[in-house]
C-alpha cells in the first residue's frame, strides 16, 4: 500500500517528504536549501568524510544485469565512486538523481563508478516501481534495491528522515556526505558536482551543459510556485513539541486552511495519504497524529461538500 500510494504522489503530491517533514518541492529561499547539503549537526546520514566507504550489496534492476548481485564499493576497486541512496521517491529525488546521475556516467571512461540505491523494506514492490519509472533514470547506471530494507545496510548508518543520501569516495574512504532533505538542484548539485570532480579530476561542468538540466530545473521552478507546506505543517508534526506547541501550530494550520481552499485541500491530501498508507504513527506525537485524523476527514469533506449559491444582493463582501 505505501508503494502504491508513494507512485500516485510523485510528481503531484510533491508535499509528502519522508519522515518526520512534509513540504512543497522545494524551500523557499537559498538559504534553507543550502542548509541541506552541509549537514547540520543533528543531521547525518552514511558514513561521513575520512571514514570507510563499507562493502555494499545491491539487487540490479535495470539493464542486461537485472537480477544479478552487485557491490559497486567492490568494483571500483579504490577508484573515485559516487553513491546515490534513495529514501524516498518523488519530484526533487528523482530530478537530482537523473541529473546527477546523467553526469557521472559521462565520467564512466575517467574510471568513475555510479551506483543508485532505492531504499524500502518490500523489495519486489520497489523494483517493480523502478520498472515503471525507468524512463526518468539515467540509462546505462548501476541501479538496484538494498538487500537490507529501508534502513539500508546497518554498516552505513542511514537516516531514513532524509530525502536523498549521496556518497563521494576514493581509495575506499568516504570524501563527501551530503544528506539531503529538501535537494534542491540550483543550491546543491554544484557542491556536489564539485565533489565528484575532486575525486574524479576535470572541471566543474556549468548547470546548463548537464544533460536533462533544462527540463528538470523547469519541473523545479514549477514546484517553487506551488503550495509551501512545509512551515505550516512542519511544527505540527515534530516529534518532541509539547502539547502546547502542537495546539498552537494546529491552530494556525486550521486559520490558514480556512482562508485558503489550496491549503485546505493538500492538507486534507497529505493527511489521507499519510493515513492510507498506514504511517500515521511516523508523523509527529499522539496529539499531532490526532489533528492529522481530524484534517483528514473535516478537510476532505469541505472540499467535497457543494457550496450554496450566492445569495443576490449580497454585499458582505465574501467569497466562497
Amino acid at each position: 500500500m505505501e508503494t502504491l500510494v508513494r507512485w500516485i504522489v510523485t510528481g503531484v503530491l510533491v508535499g509528502l517528504l519522508p519522515f518526520p517533514q512534509i513540504g512543497s518541492a522545494q524551500e523557499t529561499g537559498e538559504a534553507a536549501a543550502s542548509d541541506s547539503a552541509t549537514p547540520a549537526s543533528d543531521v547525518f546520514s552514511g558514513p561521513q568524510p575520512g571514514e570507510l566507504l563499507p562493502p555494499l550489496t545491491l539487487r540490479q534492476v535495470l539493464g542486461a544485469d537485472a537480477g544479478q548481485e552487485t557491490d559497486p564499493v567492490t568494483v571500483a576497486n579504490g577508484g573515485p565512486i559516487v553513491l546515490v541512496f534513495v529514501h524516498d521517491i518523488n519530484r526533487q529525488s528523482v530530478s537530482m538523481t537523473r541529473v546527477l546521475t546523467g553526469y557521472t556516467k559521462t565520467r564512466a571512461e575517467d574510471g568513475l563508478q555510479t551506483g543508485v540505491v532505492f531504499l524500502n523494506d518490500d523489495a519486489t514492490a520497489a523494483e517493480a516501481q523502478i520498472k515503471r519509472m525507468e524512463h526518468a533514470l539515467t540509462e546505462g547506471i548501476v541501479t538496484g534495491v538494498s538487500l537490507d530494507g529501508r534502513e539500508g545496510p546497518g554498516s552505513y548508518g542511514l537516516n531514513r528522515n532524509v530525502m536523498l543520501t549521496i556518497l563521494i569516495g576514493k581509495a575506499g574512504k568516504v570524501t563527501a556526505n551530503y544528506a539531503l532533505i529538501q535537494p534542491s538542484l540550483q543550491v546543491d548539485l554544484p557542491k556536489i558536482l564539485k565533489s565528484v570532480v575532486e575525486v574524479a579530476g576535470g572541471e566543474v561542468p556549468s548547470l546548463k551543459d548537464l544533460p536533462g538540466m533544462a527540463a528538470m530545473a523547469r519541473r523545479e521552478n514549477q514546484a517553487e510556485e506551488e503550495l509551501n507546506l512545509r512551515p505550516l505543517l512542519q511544527p505540527v508534526i515534530r516529534r518532541d513539541a509539547s502539547a502546547e506547541a502542537v495546539e498552537k501550530a494546529a491552530l494556525e494550520v486550521e486559520k490558514q486552511a480556512a482562508q485558503n481552499p489550496r491549503i485546505r485541500k493538500e492538507v486534507a491530501r497529505i493527511a489521507n495519504t499519510i493515513i492510507n498508507a498506514g504511517k500515521l504513527q511516523d508523523y509527529g506525537t499522539p496529539k499531532a497524529q490526532e489533528f492529522l485524523k481530524k484534517w483528514a476527514t473535516e478537510f476532505a469533506k469541505s472540499e467535497a461538500s457543494p457550496k450554496p449559491p450566492e445569495k443576490s444582493g449580497d454585499s458582505s463582501g465574501a467569497r466562497p
